[in-house]
C-alpha cells in the first residue's frame, strides 16, 4: 500500500465529508435568509479564494486542511453598524432561536444523511461477506456456553444475523450494553438451539481487543485442503498433492487452514508427522518444514516460522446479500441510528473509565484506516467513508462550546428560558471548550503515534 494511496484516500474521505458537513450548514443558512459571508475548507489563513453567488460569498481554501467552517453575518464578531436595516434582517443573531438550531444542526445532519445515502447504495449493490457460520475454540467461553464448531447463527437478542459482520456487531452491543447475548443457532447437523453468553463473561471483555476472538469465535473456515503444492517446496518434496485433506500433525487434529499453517509455522526445521486424506485412504508422510522469517505479531521485529510451500483452502462461505430500494434505505437508516448510538456509549464508558482512552483516534490512524480500506477495494472504502461520517456528526453534536452540539445547547436552554445565554457565559464556556477541544487533539495525536511506534 503506498503513501500516495493513503493520503488521497484520506483526503477524498475526510475533505468530501467536510466539504459536505458546511454545505449543510451553508444551505439550511441561506433558506433562513442568514448571509454567508465565507464557506471556507481548513482552518487559518486563506490561501486561495474565489467569490461567487447573489451574495458574493467568499469559498476559500485555508492553509490548515483541518475541519472547516462557514462564516455568517453576526453581529458578536463584526462591526454592522454600518449596515441598512434589510441587511441587519440577515444577520444570524437576529433570527429566530428555531432557524438558529436549524442551522446549527444542519452539519451533522447531513453527515448522518450521507451516510444513510452510502449504505443504501451498497446494500442495494450487494456486499460479498463471510457467512455468520462460526468456528469455536475448544475450552473458551464461547464453547462452554454451548455454541459449536460450524454452527450458523442466525440471530442475536432478536435481530436477524445474516453475515459474519452480523454476529461481530451484535455481540459488541450485548458487551457494551452489559446484557446476555442470546444466539440462536442453526447446527450443522440440523436442528435450532439457543445459546445465551451471560453478561459477567461480555462485561469483563476488554472493548479495545478483538471481542469474538477473545470469545473464542471465529468465522468459519473450509477443511485444510491442499488447493495448491508448489514445486520444488518441503510438502513437494515430501509427497504431497493438490487435494490432500490435511487430518493432523504429529497427531494433533487440524480444524482448518488457519490452524493447519499454525503448526506448520511452529515446526520450523522440525520433522512433523502430516496424516491426511487422498482419494478417501488415510495416509502419513513425514515433512521437514523450511526456516524462514515473518513479522512479529506486535509488528515490531521477525520470528523464525516453518513453511512447507501450500495453499490450504481459506475462504469462508460468502454470502452476497442485496436489498430493495425500500428495504436498504431502512436498513443503513438503522445502521446509521445503531452506530451513533454504540458510539455515544462507547464516549460515555469512556467517561466513566470503563473504556480506555485509548479509543480516541485522530487524523494519522484515520488516514491509515482510509488507506487500507482503499487498497482492499471500493466497497470497503465507501463503508469506512460511511462510518466515519457518522462519527463525525455524533462528535459534533457533542455539548462542547463551539462545536455545534454546544450551539445546540445554548439555543435549547433559551428555547426553556426564554432568553439568550448571557454572552460573558457563553464567552468563558468557548473558550473552556477550546481548552477541551485542544486536549482531544493532543490525546488523539498521541494515540495515533503510540499506534505508529
Amino acid at each position: 500500500m503506498s503513501f500516495l494511496t493513503t493520503v488521497l484516500a484520506f483526503i477524498g474521505s475526510m475533505g468530501t465529508l467536510v466539504v459536505l458537513h458546511e454545505l449543510g450548514h451553508y444551505l439550511v443558512a441561506r433558506a433562513c435568509n442568514v448571509k454567508v459571508l465565507r464557506f471556507s475548507v481548513g482552518m487559518g489563513k486563506v490561501v486561495w479564494s474565489r467569490r461567487f453567488g447573489p451574495d458574493q460569498t467568499e469559498w476559500a481554501i485555508s492553509a490548515l486542511p483541518l475541519g472547516g467552517y462557514v462564516e455568517m453575518l453576526d453581529a458578536r464578531g463584526q462591526d454592522v453598524s454600518a449596515l441598512t436595516p434589510e441587511e441587519l434582517k440577515r444577520e444570524f443573531t437576529r433570527q429566530n432561536v428555531w432557524a438558529r438550531i436549524a442551522i446549527a444542526a444542519a452539519g451533522p445532519v447531513a453527515n448522518f444523511l450521507v451516510a444513510i445515502l452510502l449504505y443504501t447504495g451498497l446494500y442495494m449493490h450487494g456486499v460479498a461477506e463471510p457467512s455468520s457460520k462460526v468456528a469455536v475454540a475448544a475450552g473458551s467461553a464461547a464453547y462452554a456456553a454451548g455454541l459449536r464448531g460450524a454452527d450458523v447463527v442466525t440471530a442475536i437478542n432478536g435481530h436477524e444475523v445474516e453475515v459474519w459482520s452480523d454476529v461481530r456487531w451484535q455481540v459488541i452491543q450485548a458487551a457494551v450494553d452489559r446484557v446476555d447475548a442470546r444466539i440462536a443457532v442453526r447446527h450443522a447437523a440440523g436442528g435450532q438451539a439457543s445459546v445465551v453468553l451471560p453478561a459477567a463473561v461480555l462485561t469483563a471483555l476488554d472493548l479495545d481487543s478483538d471481542v469474538l476472538e477473545k470469545l473464542g469465535i471465529d468465522v468459519a473456515r473450509p477443511p485444510p485442503t491442499l488447493n495448491q503444492v508448489l514445486p520444488g517446496g518441503a510438502a513437494a518434496r515430501a509427497g504431497l498433492l493438490a487435494g490432500d485433506l490435511m487430518v493432523s500433525v504429529d497427531g494433533k487434529a487440524i480444524v482448518d487452514g488457519i490452524d493447519f499453517i499454525t503448526a506448520i509455522r511452529a515446526s520450523a526445521g522440525k520433522t512433523v508427522t502430516i496424516g491426511l486424506r487422498r482419494a478417501g485412504r488415510y495416509l502419513e508422510l513425514p515433512v521437514t518444514p523450511e526456516t524462514d522469517t515473518a513479522k512479529s505479531l506486535d509488528g515490531k521485529g521477525t520470528v523464525t516460522v516453518g513453511k512447507i510451500s501450500v495453499y490450504p483452502a481459506l475462504a469462508p462461505d460468502m454470502i452476497d446479500v442485496a436489498s430493495a430500494p425500500f428495504s436498504a434505505v431502512a436498513k443503513a437508516a438503522g445502521k446509521v441510528w445503531d452506530t451513533s448510538a454504540l458510539t455515544l456509549k462507547m464516549i460515555g464508558k469512556m467517561i466513566v473509565g470503563q473504556a480506555s482512552l485509548k479509543n480516541i483516534t485522530g487524523p494519522i490512524t484515520i488516514a491509515d484506516y482510509a488507506g487500507q480500506a482503499a487498497h482492499v477495494g471500493w466497497v470497503p472504502y465507501l463503508s469506512f467513508v460511511a462510518f466515519i461520517s457518522i462519527s463525525l456528526g455524533v462528535m459534533n453534536l457533542l455539548p462542547i462550546p463551539v462545536l455545534d452540539g454546544g450551539h445546540l445547547l445554548y439555543y435549547s436552554l433559551e428555547v426553556l428560558t426564554g432568553r439568550p445565554v448571557p454572552e460573558r457565559f457563553a464567552e468563558m464556556s468557548r473558550r473552556l471548550g477550546v481548552g477541551l477541544l485542544a486536549a482531544l487533539i493532543v490525546l488523539a495525536l498521541f494515540n495515533d503515534v503510540t499506534r505508529l511506534l
